[in-house]
């Protein structure tokens, strides 16, 4: 798999999850309704816009595929390996078609959003970032002239 795809799959992640918990299997047989996305948790709709993406590009089998992990995936929401086949499937699919691949990282770069994780004891998470101190007995002395 390429670095390309995994990071695609990565930043993609939460939109799909998202997509997945608030409309299910149905998102894939609904129309693309533009007020009703605009209505949507922009989260959910982003993701929702990259499986339609999928699925339109997928054959009949590769839709029951598709829509198989959607299910299993929305029954499960907690469980990370109820998402497993559905993450396989979408990473077929942008494997097998370049212009699927640009289309979805194109959404990606629209949303302009950035993720950042975060784990671990005390740990920080920030875009931008000013002073910040996680660790215990610490003093913070203003600069000086």
């Amino acid at each position: 798999m390429s670095t390309e795809i995994v990071q695609l799959l990565e930043q993609a992640r939460p939109y799909l999850s998202a997509a997945v918990s608030a409309y299910g299997t149905a998102l894939l047989s609904r129309a693309e309704d533009a007020t009703v996305d605009a209505a949507a948790d922009a989260t959910a709709s982003l993701g929702s816009r990259i499986l339609r993406a999928v699925w339109h590009r997928r054959d009949d089998q590769g839709r029951a595929s598709l829509e198989t992990a959607v299910r299993d995936a929305a029954e499960k929401p907690d469980d990370a390996n109820a998402a497993g086949p559905l993450r396989q499937q979408i990473e077929r699919a942008l494997q097998e078609d370049a212009n699927l691949a640009r289309e979805v990282a194109a959404l990606l770069t629209a949303q302009g959003g950035v993720t950042v994780n975060v784990s671990g004891t005390r740990a920080i998470g920030a875009q931008r970032i000013g002073i910040v101190v996680s660790g215990d007995n610490s003093t913070i002395h203003p600069p000086q002239p």
